[in-house]
């Protein structure tokens, strides 16, 4: 588990303006949001009723220790209206402010961007002056860290450590630690081998308080800046880790989510009930098994942490883990995984126990061994294997018994050679998690996104994450999309049917050379199923190459991150992705002047957590396509069109090249979701006539 509060000095210490327990966040923020207000008039910002209105609630909300649901469309500029008042809040009160958010790119937005507009806010007002001194720092796990002392220790025992090609990156990880100023892993370039990484990093008991000084390690500098920061920004996934871990409760604090007495704002909330029920669950994986046991020793490399500190005996117990191990995932791979590569599980029994006993000798023998050292650096080493491999066992029980009754259980077949098998297991309601680890800690969370709603309703997405009683809000875009948007609905695109897929398919193909060549800006192709998309770019590749028009394939080389880079760079490119390019990607202007959804975002519910959901649905008398299908595809439909317009002078088309929008009952849902309730209904007959970009 990543450490974050090991010292006695954590908590931060008081630099608010005024002692701790008074909050200005309401006064000062309805005076900096005002129309005519500071934000307008210091910083020349357009005065936006819908950014005021969020602001006021936010500054309420944190006031009150209150939950909020606040959903604020593209462009009102929500991470302003929760970060003033936030940083106000924090600094008033001595108390620290986590934002978590779902994508990098919204990260480096408020680290780059925003923060730093809220400074120079603080810094043209008097009365804001004393919060100009405020500290951000971003949250970012332990094993991303080098860690100096490891290091060190890696390089006096390299010999017995590594063989001679791991010792040359060894030292290549070293000069370049001279050089570093973060000490993070993907500063270095090339990446730096996974098995040396994993013996330098500070995800360990050696990087410590104790054994570390902050004036060296990385790490311990790092942790320094958290405990003075005001703002600390993180990501769902990192966050919901933590929490899952204990968060403040297990520092001992009544008031707080993942340090005590903090306050929490979780930015693209959407994601929420999603990222949280993957970490309330098990992953126990043969890749995770495997490396836990070769480090403490590994029997082929004649190399391990029981090489310098333990024995013949030690190393035999490892090797039997090892040989157990084996045969236990062997066993699920080449029985229920042999032709699937995911399997639910419902009934115990489905496999012997072979890792209990190798496990639970190795557990005491690690133990026994530590209790022979003097406490230092050795003897917590082995005590935290001796705990890791503790919990690992205690997985196991409880996955063979399946004694999580409210949980899914599923195995998974997954790597290059599909050699990796997965023991996972997921709550199938996730808001009682929430409830108990987020919304009834005593302290303000705040859920905001452009997408919370749909249609209009709040409510399923607040059943979702629990917050039945909290307080909601939703506010438009202060957009005209009046004016700068058109949208298209394809009416003769055949419905999907396997009968017809290859129809389907080639009329898919020429309504997106169509569509793709009339506009002269940038194109973002939303596919929902991989297949379909690799057939389209086959097909249409070498059409754009002769008409001379970038195209980028989600997938081949390039992280979304950096295709949407390439896209805002070429003006005129057309991308294709599928699910993760579906939210997160911001390219203003004519370089991205047209979204294409070549299909409605429903996810197959054949997976073991849609499943069970579903059967959980219907158990209660409902019906999961309108309780859980539908809402889920509407809110990612509405993250997809919210691609187009990013800024005030953005203006550009929504193609929708799927006609389930018009044939089926459940297609107004979407045109609902629209920010614009006008259309044009086209056909390939008609569509030269009716399908008209923006100049």
């Amino acid at each position: 588990m990543i450490g974050l509060r090991d010292d006695p000095g954590s908590v931060p210490s008081s630099v608010g303006p005024e002692p701790a327990g008074v909050s200005h966040a309401p006064a000062l923020a309805a005076k900096a949001f005002a129309e005519h207000g500071w934000l307008q008039e210091e910083l020349r910002l357009e005065h936006r009723p819908q950014q005021e209105q969020m602001a006021r609630a936010v500054a309420a909300a944190l006031r009150d220790d209150e939950v909020l649901l606040f959903e604020a469309g593209t462009g009102v500029g929500k991470s302003l209206a929760y970060l003033v008042p936030g940083i106000i809040h924090a600094m008033d009160q001595s108390r620290q402010m986590i934002v978590s958010t779902h994508t990098i790119s919204l990260q480096e937005q408020i680290e780059t961007k925003d923060l730093p507009l809220c400074r120079r806010l603080f810094e043209a007002v008097e009365a804001l002056r004393p919060y100009a001194k405020f500290k951000s720092a971003v949250l970012v796990g332990k094993a991303n860290y080098l860690c100096t002392t490891r290091l060190a220790h890696a390089l006096q025992a390299r010999h017995e450590l590594f063989p001679t090609a791991e010792q040359e990156e060894l030292q290549r990880i070293a000069a370049w630690a001279k050089e570093s100023r973060e000490g993070l892993r993907h500063e270095l370039q090339p990446a730096p081998s996974p098995e040396v990484w994993e013996a330098v990093n500070a995800d360990s008991s050696t990087c410590s308080h104790k054994h570390c000084g902050g004036g060296h390690c990385f790490y311990q500098r790092a942790r320094a800046r958290l405990r003075h920061a005001q703002v600390i920004i993180v990501n769902h996934s990192l966050l919901f880790t933590h929490v899952n871990a204990g968060g403040a409760s297990e520092k001992g604090g009544t008031r707080g989510v993942l340090f005590p007495d903090d306050f929490v704002v979780l930015d693209e909330a959407q994601t929420v009930p999603e990222v949280a029920t993957e970490h309330f669950g098990l992953r126990l994986s043969s890749y995770g098994t495997d490396r836990l046991l070769k480090y403490l020793w590994n029997p082929q490399k004649k190399r391990g942490l029981l090489h310098r500190l333990g024995g013949a005996r030690e190393k035999q117990l490892v090797e039997d883990a090892l040989e157990a191990a084996e045969q236990f995932f062997g066993f699920l791979r080449d029985t229920l995984l042999a032709k699937q590569t995911v399997v639910r599980l419902r009934e115990e029994g489905f496999a012997e126990p072979w890792l209990d006993a190798p496990l639970l000798a190795l557990i005491k023998a690690v133990g026994t061994l530590a209790d022979r050292f003097d406490e230092g650096r050795d003897r917590d080493e082995l005590l935290e294997q001796r705990g890791r491999l503790t919990t690992y066992r205690t997985g196991f029980h409880q996955f063979l018994g399946l004694s999580a009754g409210d949980h899914v259980h599923w195995l998974e077949r997954s790597g290059r050679k599909g050699q990796i098998v997965t023991l996972r297991t997921a709550p199938i309601d996730v808001a009682p998690y929430l409830r108990e680890h987020l919304l009834r800690r005593q302290t303000s969370v705040v859920f905001t996104s452009a997408t919370l709603a749909m249609g209009g309703q709040i409510e399923p997405f607040q059943q979702r994450v629990g917050a039945e009683d909290a307080r909601t809000v939703v506010v438009a875009s202060p957009f005209d999309y009046e004016r700068h948007l058109r949208v298209y609905v394809a009416a003769d695109v055949p419905l999907p049917s396997p009968a017809g897929a290859r129809l389907a398919l080639d009329v898919l193909i020429d309504y997106l050379e169509f569509c793709t060549l009339r506009v002269k800006g940038g194109s973002l192709v939303l596919f929902t199923s991989y297949h379909d998309m690799r057939r389209c770019a086959d097909a249409l590749e070498p059409v754009w190459a002769r008409h001379r028009r970038p195209f980028f394939l989600q997938g081949e080389d390039a992280s979304r991150t950096e295709l949407a880079r390439r896209m805002r760079a070429a003006g005129n490119a057309v991308l294709f992705g599928t699910d993760s390019f579906w939210s997160g990607v911001d390219v203003p202007g004519d370089a991205l002047s047209q979204v294409v959804i070549t299909r409605l975002p429903f996810e197959v519910p054949t997976h073991p957590v849609a499943e069970a959901r579903a059967e959980w649905i219907r158990e209660r008398g409902g019906n999961p396509f309108n309780e859980l299908t539908l809402p889920e595809a509407l809110v990612k439909f509405r993250q997809g069109i919210g691609r187009l317009i990013r800024t005030q002078t953005d203006r550009g088309l929504v193609t929708i090249l799927d006609s389930r929008v018009l044939a089926k009952t459940y297609g107004r849902r979407f045109l609902e979701c629209l920010p614009k309730r006008d259309y044009q209904r086209m056909t390939r007959e008609n569509r030269e006539d009716r399908f008209k970009p923006f100049v």
